[in-house]
């Protein structure tokens, strides 16, 4: 069956069709017609356009063809793509803008009209796609099976549905807790952040020594974000650096920590003082493996989607507040967000610094209560509603409080003191001068870094947060 290439106008889809040695609608459509897609739109009308196109497309997935270019708007019409291997080619709207428009294409001529078909078939594309294929990455010749989808990125891929394959000099990690449901066999790590510490990682290093792990082989971690970055930083620095394969099993893994490539531990002082950037090898989120995960932590991942809804904004954003909590299509919606910043980003110089919003706080009331008496995910959302605060936005902060709360999550905290908590934002690791850069929210969608915020703010942001 075909690899059928879908995505806006602007995309690549041609061009990537033509060089994979494929066939392209649009060509084959003005072939049919004898004159141009653009002149034949223009004379025929939409309606007529799109009935047209559809018997090229029919025809051209029935030809024997590997590959197939769909024009932007073919989505719009109903398709029948059964059996095939549908990829979407994604392209940032303004991008896209720019590569189409004085290029006579009809559907690129109003810039408003442009931005708001964009809007309206990206729901459209993600519900088709088998692969999803980021901005920079490279379409290679692995294929998702039925049930899969693959997530290609600059940095690393995502699985979906798909667990990785057992290797000879694998060396499987995992939690206590986690070990016995998934991962059995697997080296044993204590579980709880309190245990993301050296001393812990000089174990695994250890163990790894022992058990002969040379740097053929992988670490496989299966586990949340204390196992991530525990053996995501026991394979980046290991005989200097082996690869890392995530299995997240947490909500706040597979949203967010698994992705990204950061890894480390905590110090008494600060929370992930010592690590390293390491991409994975490959990240396999297996959504079915939430459904062993208590219900507190469930909730607690709840606040890194919602913290990645803000980032985003627009259709996830009104999926979350609409009440998605830890679907398929939420956590790869998230996975892809993150995904974009970080192919954009991957040190944190500049823009990949708008996925610590609500961090800065939150990392400071986790330390202040003493680690593993805040779960990450109830001290994220409590930065939020810190950072919504100090962002000035009112409203917002009333609306975040309310889905935190429906989530059983915390908006007050107790046991830790403001002047303890402001203190610790001052060590915060992204700190490179006198003071700390603080993420706040223009609007969902309207994230930035770099702030600078006054002491006297900041006290009573976290004041207000204090049971």
């Amino acid at each position: 069956m075909a690899l059928v290439l879908i995505g806006f106008m602007g995309a690549g889809k041609s061009t990537l069709a033509r060089s994979l040695g494929g066939v392209d609608t649009d060509d084959l459509l003005a072939e049919r017609v004898g004159e141009s897609v653009e002149a034949h739109f223009d004379r025929v009308g939409e309606e007529a356009f799109r009935a047209t196109e559809r018997e090229v497309i029919a025809a051209a997935l029935g030809s024997g063809a590997e590959v197939v270019a769909l024009g932007g708007g073919a989505v719009e019409s109903e398709l029948d793509l059964t059996g095939h291997t549908v990829a979407w080619l994604e392209v940032q709207e303004d991008v896209a803008w720019e590569r189409a428009a004085g290029q006579a294409r009809p559907l690129a001529r109003d810039r408003a009209a442009f931005a708001d078909r964009f809007t309206r078939r990206a729901p459209r594309y993600e519900a088709l796609a088998d692969i999803h294929v980021l901005p920079g990455a490279v379409l290679g010749d692995e294929r998702p099976g039925p049930g899969e989808r693959l997530v290609l990125s600059p940095v690393h891929p995502v699985w979906v549905g798909r667990a990785p394959e057992p290797r000879p000099g694998d060396f499987l990690v995992s939690d206590e807790h986690v070990a016995p449901l998934h991962a059995r066999g697997a080296y044993p790590l204590p579980a709880g952040e309190e245990h993301k510490t050296l001393a812990t990682a000089e174990r695994m290093w250890t163990e790894m020594a022992r058990r002969g792990i040379t740097r053929s082989g992988r670490v496989v971690a299966v586990g949340g974000g204390v196992v991530g970055d525990v053996a995501g930083f026991c394979a980046a620095t290991y005989q200097r650096g082996i690869p890392v394969v995530h299995v997240p099993t947490t909500l706040v893994a597979q949203v967010d920590s698994a992705y990204g490539g950061k890894t480390g531990v905590d110090l008494p002082e600060a929370k992930n003082y010592v690590g390293a950037y390491h991409q994975p090898a490959a990240v396999h989120v297996l959504p079915g493996m939430l459904a062993t995960l208590p219900a507190a932590e469930r909730a607690a991942g709840y606040a890194e989607v919602l913290k990645t809804a803000l980032i985003a904004g627009g259709a996830l954003w009104e999926r979350v507040r609409a009440g998605a909590v830890d679907d398929e299509a939420t956590i790869l919606a998230c996975a892809r967000t993150k995904l974009r910043i970080v192919a954009a980003d991957e040190r944190d110089a500049g823009l990949r610094q708008v996925l610590n919003l609500g961090h800065t706080v939150g990392h400071a009331l986790e330390t202040a209560a003493g680690y593993g008496v805040l779960r990450h995910g109830e001290a994220v959302g409590l930065g939020l509603l810190a950072a919504l605060r100090l962002s000035g936005q009112e409203t917002l902060r009333e609306e975040v409080s309310a889905l935190l709360t429906a989530q059983g999550l915390p908006v007050r905290v107790g046991g830790v003191e403001a002047d303890a908590v402001a203190e610790l934002t001052r060590r915060d690791k992204k700190r490179t001068g006198e003071a700390t850069p603080f993420v706040l929210v223009q609007a969902p969608g309207r994230v930035t870094p770099g702030h600078a915020v006054q002491p006297g703010d900041l006290r009573a942001a976290v004041q207000e947060l204090l049971a």
